[in-house]
């Protein structure tokens, strides 16, 4: 992905809840923090539990599963994203996530710039610890049912 301005990339992270809310110069800092958009196969391990964060990924196309010891945790499609958890925290990864369909995509972002872009705009951190209370919130409720 060019490192300049990405239009296409700006244009659909203004569709994504968790960066619906920057404007211009920020929605184009963010894009540009991205390093590029990767494809994947159904059934192809994206990020396996227990690895290292290197990354940030944003769906822009299909849709994945994430799986803690096998088990289906949840399923994720396009304009929403994983890998945020072990980059905050310094954790291994806590889970694996593996592409459920051809022609899954996602924008990739380097964990260097993922830091840069929660510490330097407060509105995209605001939508990271919103979808991390989400997720929480669902766990929870899940493991009460």
């Amino acid at each position: 992905m060019d490192k300049k301005e990405n239009p296409q990339a700006a244009k659909m992270l203004a569709q994504v809840p968790l960066f619906a809310g920057l404007k211009g110069k920020q929605i184009k800092s963010v894009a540009s923090a991205f390093a590029r958009e990767r494809a994947y196969d159904k059934g192809e391990v994206i990020e396996k539990e227990g690895g290292s964060a290197v990354a940030f990924y944003l769906i822009t196309n299909g849709s994945v599963e994430v799986r803690k010891a096998e088990k289906l945790v949840s399923k994720l499609g396009r304009g929403q994203f994983f890998g945020e958890m072990a980059l905050i925290d310094k954790q291994p990864r806590s889970a694996t996530v593996i592409s459920a369909e051809s022609g899954t995509k996602c924008l990739v972002m380097p964990a260097w710039n993922f830091k840069a872009a929660v510490e330097n705009d407060p509105q995209v951190a605001m939508g990271v610890l919103k979808e991390l209370a989400r997720r929480l919130r669902e766990t929870t409720n899940a493991l009460s049912e």
